[in-house]
């Protein structure tokens, strides 16, 4: 699983549930570090937060479907706006809002990953 929030104790706290899921994790603090990461062809599900600083984690997505990087992803956000759920549905990706409750995010990064 690949994060990407801006706020470290998010990161933190999300790297340390998921690894204790068995998921293999590795976290980026924005969309732009996230452009410049050597991602995985396969097996690899992105966790991106919607507001980051610089670019919008919807833009870091578009940008990686531009590049034709096909990993399924998951928008992180709370309070998502008409126009960003638009776009997440027009993208494929589902949106996970905030804060996460239970086990949504497992289940959601199961059902991304797993179908």
């Amino acid at each position: 699983v690949v994060i990407v929030d801006d706020d470290a104790a998010v990161r933190a706290a999300l790297e340390f549930t998921l690894e204790l899921e068995g998921f293999d994790v590795v976290s980026c603090s924005s969309g732009e570090a996230l452009l410049l990461r050597d991602l995985p062809n396969r097996n690899a599900c992105l966790l991106v937060d919607e507001r980051l600083p610089g670019i919008t984690g919807l833009d870091a997505l578009n940008q990686l479907r531009n590049r034709d990087v096909k990993l399924p992803a998951i928008l992180m956000t709370s309070h998502p706006s008409a126009s960003v759920r638009a776009t997440a549905k027009a993208a494929g990706v589902p949106i996970l809002e905030k804060p996460l409750l239970g086990d949504a995010l497992t289940v959601a990064i199961r059902n991304a990953l797993f179908g």
